[in-house]
């Protein structure tokens, strides 16, 4: 299982490929490649992404069968189901790397801007526990008046304070992902998926 770093390096260049219409991912979706995954599955990295069906994880990363484990819910929130389906990458693969990939315009949170500024007379509590979770991350930007451009740079950063808090909660959440960050080398990182270049761009550190 290749480490943090070079799982890193691996998405990166992928990514680029993706954005250059360069793509490599034919030769990795063959049926030899389908024949291959039958008795068991190595993903080198663990995504925690939005449902956006604009944001395809792995054609946005140019990876193929087998290559990554994906976990999609909208607004790319990181709830309980989700952090143990992170635990379980972990533990069941070996994967040492996780990647909070949120976008551009994410309507999850887009509608938790809206409930905050104008709550609805009604709505789904379903619906209700996404906004719930988004809620922390954007509230406190509410608070703030100098947007330069209004509601499009308030979103722009509650997209990026949302990743954010991904990030942290699955970094501090699990006394399991804790010990792995400590003791294996695992990294948990933010990234945003640009709609208009393809482009990801990673919210941390990379050395």
């Amino acid at each position: 299982m290749p480490s943090a770093s070079a799982a890193l390096e691996r998405l990166v260049d992928g990514n680029r490929r993706f954005a250059a219409d360069a793509p490599s991912r034919a030769m990795l979706t063959d049926s030899a490649r389908r024949s291959a995954l039958a008795a068991g599955q190595a993903p080198f990295a663990t995504i925690l992404g939005c449902s956006d069906s604009r944001v395809p994880v792995e054609l946005v990363f140019d990876q193929g069968l087998g290559d990554l484990f994906v976990i999609r819910v909208a607004g790319n929130i990181s709830a309980p189901a989700l952090i143990g389906s992170v635990e379980f990458a972990a533990e069941a693969f070996g994967t040492r790397l996780v990647v909070v990939l949120g976008h551009q315009r994410c309507g999850a949170v887009t509608a938790t801007l809206e409930a905050l500024q104008r709550p609805p007379a009604a709505q789904s509590p379903h619906l209700g526990s996404i906004v719930d979770l988004i809620r922390p991350a954007v509230a406190p930007l509410l608070e703030q008046t100098d947007w330069p451009t209004g509601q499009e740079a308030l979103l722009a950063a509650a997209v990026r304070a949302n990743i954010r808090m991904a990030v942290e909660q699955l970094r501090h959440g699990s006394p399991l992902v804790q010990q792995l960050i400590t003791e294996a080398g695992l990294r948990v990182v933010g990234a945003e998926y640009s709609l208009e270049t393809g482009l990801v761009e990673f919210l941390d550190d990379l050395s």
